[in-house]
């Protein structure tokens, strides 16, 4: 695949950001979307390897039509993994959420159509399965689909708007024979190439930073985003890829992920204290298995995310 042309929306982002570095380093052209180039938070991407000659930053926006067919022109293929993420309240979740992803989403397979770019690699996200009322007592698997009403009984606008942006986004390539195939990763966690911090990240900066008394101890599914940014690939060079990939590598409870933490950083204050987690849900990545998708250990992304952090002086070190 080395010379071929691609598309990354949300080139800026935290998963954008290591899918560029390593398309670039794997000899793709790269077409990036952002919202200004000219930006400084951007400057880690000018600065990659490979990046002067090999990728290219046009101006987008997921709901300026134009902007994403010029940056999608002359590409092989696309990977969208533009969407908004809340890392706090939404007061307007229809402007904020999933507008954004649904009609961002249509607009980036449009483009495609318009200039003859026939493969699409989509970032979902488990929360377009796990939200189901009488949830089965066995792991998500591709099949599920989280219930749109439940998520908007609940409030859930994140679930919401991954769900409705992929059910419609598989609609759309079933009419106009795209070839799309989509990935749902849990929580995405490991070393940041942004200078901006992302929603996910938060989760152990903030375990660190902030001395939680007590902490509920749910089971976290975790995969590091540079294994994830290696399945976005793999799903677009394999040809027989088709259809939803689960991306997750590793399941651990809250108290045990502590426990790792405790031990390579013991002068953090931690809790103490772990509530029963009010529910549960465990997730499979055999089908991306199957492809022959590997991933690293999670100490490792443990390990390389809070080094990054104290490095970025997102954290002090202690």
């Amino acid at each position: 695949m080395a010379g071929r042309r691609v598309c990354v929306t949300g080139a800026g982002g935290f998963v954008g950001s290591w899918l560029v570095k390593i398309l670039l380093s794997n000899n793709y052209i790269v077409h990036g979307t952002v919202r200004n180039p000219l930006d400084e938070k951007y400057a880690h991407l000018k600065s990659l390897e490979r990046a002067s000659e090999n990728l290219k930053l046009f101006k987008a926006d997921l709901l300026d039509y134009e902007t994403l067919r010029a940056a999608i022109a002359e590409c092989d293929g696309v990977f969208h993994t533009a969407s908004p993420v809340p890392s706090g309240s939404v007061p307007n979740p229809e402007v904020e959420l999933i507008e954004p992803a649904v009609k961002g989403t249509l607009n980036v397979l449009k483009a495609c159509c318009e200039v003859n770019v026939k493969k699409v690699v989509y970032v979902s996200s488990v929360a377009a399965l796990c939200m189901v009322p009488n949830r089965p007592d066995r792991p998500l698997d591709e099949t599920f689909w989280s219930d749109q009403e439940f998520c908007r009984t609940n409030n859930d606008w994140y679930c919401l708007s991954k769900t409705q942006a992929e059910s419609e986004a598989w609609e759309f390539s079933k009419r106009n024979g795209i070839d799309l195939k989509s990935v749902c990763p849990t929580l995405i966690l490991g070393p940041l190439l942004q200078s901006t911090v992302n929603a996910s990240s938060l989760a152990i900066i903030k375990l660190l930073r902030d001395g939680f008394e007590q902490l509920e101890n749910r089971l976290r599914l975790i995969v590091d985003v540079r294994d994830l940014a290696k399945a976005l690939i793999l799903l677009f060079e394999k040809p027989e890829a088709n259809g939803r990939y689960i991306c997750t590598s590793h399941e651990i409870w809250t108290k045990d992920m502590v426990d790792i933490l405790k031990k390579k950083y013991p002068d953090y204050k931690y809790p103490n204290i772990f509530i029963e987690p009010k529910g549960v849900f465990s997730a499979t990545s055999e089908k991306l298995q199957g492809l022959g998708w590997i991933y690293r250990p999670l100490e490792e992304t443990l390990v390389d995310a809070v080094e990054n952090y104290i490095q970025n002086g997102l954290l002090t070190k202690k």
